[in-house]
């Protein structure tokens, strides 16, 4: 075929020309092959800087993602005067966005390009993608949180109650302004309480003590939803003054 013949050919300007060709024919598989081929005998030219630029899109396109992201911010940091700098460091983060999973799966790349987001709307406070940076930040955090969140009603459910409160505890420390609070601290509520029922003996007047202390920290914000709490609560308070609690002491065991 033509493209056979010269992709064989030797003739490095012939090569790119139909490389560049291919490129704005959306034939990018082709087109990044014939880049490959060529770059290491355009090194130190400007033909050197668009070739590596059109081949990092070409793996974008090709859905390569993590190879675009090494590839746009190995452009950015080599041809650092290039007036498609800024465009190359955005779409290094872009790339990684687009490998971000779902939230049941490992949150890696969501952390990384959130991270990159951040470092361009830092570099770049004026620049118009700014505004989107920001935007598909919300929505990574937003899938961090319903991670969280579901990891902590998961931990509820298996009966891993200490786990489930840690685990909300924190996700309200890194997202303070989550709609869910009023699911949380309810969930909180039900784990301290879950934990000091089925805790050792030694263990229970402690947590019945928790579980008040979160509970008056649900009532003190939602203080029209009281109806379960308040009863929790209430058995957490009589259980705590159970008198064989008096002079006993923990025994050091774990539960």
């Amino acid at each position: 075929s033509s493209y056979e013949k010269i992709r064989t050919s030797g003739d490095n300007q012939l090569i790119l020309k139909a490389a560049n060709k291919l490129y704005s024919e959306k034939e990018y598989f082709k087109a990044s092959t014939l880049y490959d081929a060529i770059f290491s005998n355009f090194r130190g030219t400007q033909e050197a800087e668009d070739i590596y630029f059109n081949n990092a899109y070409c793996n974008y396109y090709l859905g390569n993602f993590e190879t675009a992201n090494y590839m746009f911010g190995n452009y950015a940091n080599t041809f650092y005067n290039s007036n498609k700098k800024e465009e190359s460091e955005f779409m290094a983060a872009y790339s990684i966005y687009k490998t971000s999973p779902d939230y049941k799966l490992d949150q890696k790349s969501t952390i990384k390009a959130i991270d990159l987001f951040q470092n361009f709307a830092n570099l770049h406070p004026e620049s118009p993608k700014v505004k989107e940076c920001n935007k598909l930040i919300d929505e990574l955090r937003a899938k961090l949180e319903l991670k969280a969140f579901e990891q902590g009603k998961l931990y509820y459910n298996l009966k891993h109650y200490q786990a489930a409160i840690s685990t909300l505890d924190n996700l309200l420390n890194e997202f303070p302004d989550t709609k869910n609070e009023k699911e949380i601290r309810l969930l909180m509520v039900r784990s301290a309480y879950e934990w000091a029922v089925n805790s050792i003996f030694e263990k229970q007047k402690d947590r019945f003590l928790k579980t008040i202390e979160l509970s008056d920290i649900f009532l003190n914000k939602f203080p029209r939803d009281k109806k379960e709490v308040k009863e929790i609560r209430s058995k957490a308070l009589n259980k705590s003054n159970n008198p064989l609690y008096n002079g006993h002491k923990d025994s050091g065991t774990k539960s």
